[in-house]
């Protein structure tokens, strides 16, 4: 097993990826291939005290900023951290490939290096949602902006299969974004979306709306990627909101500060459930290979966390699942 991470992706790189790499090799005692320019990297990696054994450096010059548009720094930094990074996969029998860099760079490379799964039109990004009943994958998060039919029922399958495997749910629940529940509702890409679902194999519940998706309604829900980015940042924005304001007014007096002392635990747990530091990073479904793509705001605590999904997606065969799962559907 091998993860590869891009150590010049985040917003603050270098130093969050290499004290995530050292902490994660200290406590999993896996590889860690660290990619980027090692001029940069070496000077910061000195200065822990790291597993040299579980440690490696790739050196890769030109660094893919956030502000680059996606195939023109493909073309003009060829020799970048994630496209030197993503190569490496082809030597591994078991391996991943993590960055918090820029997600279109990542799609592009992805794809360009290492292909689609056969039969797949476009790759997809998810999220993991915490729900009233569990947790929801939501597919797709920002990849693809204007979408066909046939793309949100590949979009399906992705989430299916990575509920299965990585949230253990056998039979994941399916559900299509809409304005209304009932057959019929929404705007054209829905309505050619829902008879490709409900005659699937998938357990295709039928539309679903958005306050459905935080009552644990469904396992699975697909949209495309405009309304799914849309939905996933006003989520975020809104918690933010809420524990903000909630802070605020638990420390507004000293009556307000004891409640909060006896409260804390819960409070916890909660901020707990819902940091998406606690994931880090999620795979780029529909690519032929393990590509992880988290936040360029990613702290090390945050990398650390995906590069330990990335290890749990390397056990959990993921991948070849995925490509079972798409052969399935796309035969009937």
């Amino acid at each position: 097993m091998a993860i590869i991470l891009d150590a010049m992706g985040s917003d603050d790189y270098p130093h969050p990826e290499i004290e995530a790499a050292v902490n994660f090799c200290k406590q999993k005692k896996e590889k860690v291939i660290l990619v980027g320019n090692e001029d940069v990297i070496r000077p910061e990696l000195i200065k822990f005290d790291f597993p040299k054994e579980f440690l490696e450096i790739i050196h890769a010059p030109e660094v893919v900023e956030m502000t680059d548009k996606p195939v023109e720094s493909g073309r003009a930094k060829p020799n970048n951290s994630m496209a030197i990074g993503i190569a490496q996969l082809k030597k591994f029998e078991k391996s991943a490939f993590v960055t918090a860099g820029n997600t279109g760079a990542a799609m592009f490379n992805a794809t360009r290096i290492l292909g689609r799964i056969k039969g797949v039109d476009r790759p997809a990004l998810p999220a993991v949602i915490p729900t009233q009943s569990g947790k929801c994958v939501v597919v797709d998060v920002g990849v693809n902006v204007d979408c066909k039919a046939a793309f949100l029922f590949q979009f399906a399958v992705y989430g299916c299969t990575y509920a299965r495997s990585m949230l253990g749910i056998a039979k994941p629940r399916v559900g299509l974004l809409s304005n209304g529940e009932e057959e019929g509702k929404g705007n054209t890409l829905v309505k050619e979306t829902y008879p490709l679902l409900k005659k699937s194999n998938l357990n295709f519940i039928g539309n679903v709306e958005a306050k459905e998706i935080y009552s644990g309604k469904v396992d699975v829900v697909v949209t495309d990627g405009f309304i799914g980015n849309v939905f996933l940042k006003t989520s975020e924005a809104v918690a933010k909101f809420m524990f903000d304001s909630l802070k605020q007014e638990l420390y507004a007096n000293v009556r307000n500060k004891i409640g909060a002392a006896l409260a804390k635990p819960a409070f916890s747990n909660l901020k707990k459930l819902m940091d998406p530091d606690e994931v880090g990073a999620l795979p780029l479904l529909g690519v032929d290979g393990l590509v992880l793509i988290g936040h360029g705001r990613s702290n090390s605590r945050a990398i650390e966390s995906a590069l330990t999904q990335a290890e749990r997606c390397i056990s959990a065969n993921f991948l070849p699942e995925m490509k079972v799962a798409l052969q399935e559907e796309l035969k009937r």
